[in-house]
């Protein structure tokens, strides 16, 4: 329980930290799942280019997790507009 209150409360950070960066504001429940998907997309980025695996938490994590995000939310600007 406690690693998934901590998985939200990381989704929430990255996720808003994210939309911060790219002036995309979401509620919560929106930080939580592009903070989420990022981490997850940014895991994978810093594996391909750097090979490196984040199992512990760091800034370098927190770095990639936050740029994913930011992609995703990029993408959503391509895709659906600045509407939407």
């Amino acid at each position: 329980m406690t690693g998934l209150i901590l998985w939200l409360l990381f989704g929430a950070i990255v996720g808003w930290l994210a939309g911060l960066i790219m002036k995309d504001s979401r509620g919560i429940i929106g930080n939580i799942i592009v903070g989420i998907l990022g981490s997850a997309l940014g895991g994978w980025l810093s594996t391909v280019t750097m090979g490196t695996n984040f199992k512990d938490f760091s800034i370098e994590g927190i770095a990639f997790a936050v740029v994913g995000a930011m992609i995703l939310l990029f993408l959503k600007k391509l895709l659906v507009g600045k509407a939407g």
